[in-house]
């Protein structure tokens, strides 16, 4: 919130500061520089809006894609924990024969080792 203010107040400075500059350094007669100068204040007042509106839009775009990311997340680690709990699920009856079967390789490969040994 300071730095919208800080903004704010910057582009408000600014353009007194321009107007002060434009009023002390222009060849132009009072009516052709008060003319000047309320069309400068019409283009000010609409880029000013432009900005509010358009940070408006930002926020309300960044919230709704928090919101929308804080789901999605939520929504992952759900489909995570049941994949996992399924996993286990579909291992569990198969462990001790998956076992036995890492054993068998295991004898296998001592047995091998043994033979390259011999020769």
């Amino acid at each position: 919130m300071a730095n919208n203010k800080s903004l704010f107040l910057g582009l408000m400075v600014g353009g007194a500061v321009s107007a002060a500059v434009t009023l002390l350094s222009t060849p132009a007669s009072g009516r052709d520089l008060r003319m000047q100068m309320k069309d400068r204040s019409i283009e000010w007042k609409d880029v000013l809006l432009n900005l509010k509106q358009d940070g408006l839009r930002l926020k309300k775009q960044i919230k709704e894609t928090s919101q929308e990311g804080a789901v999605l997340i939520k929504e992952l680690t759900q489909d995570m924990k049941q994949s996992v709990s399924d996993w286990k699920a579909t291992v569990e009856p198969h462990q001790e024969s998956i076992h036995q079967y890492l054993e068998q390789i295991e004898l296998s490969l001592k047995d091998l080792e043994d033979k390259v040994k011999k020769h």
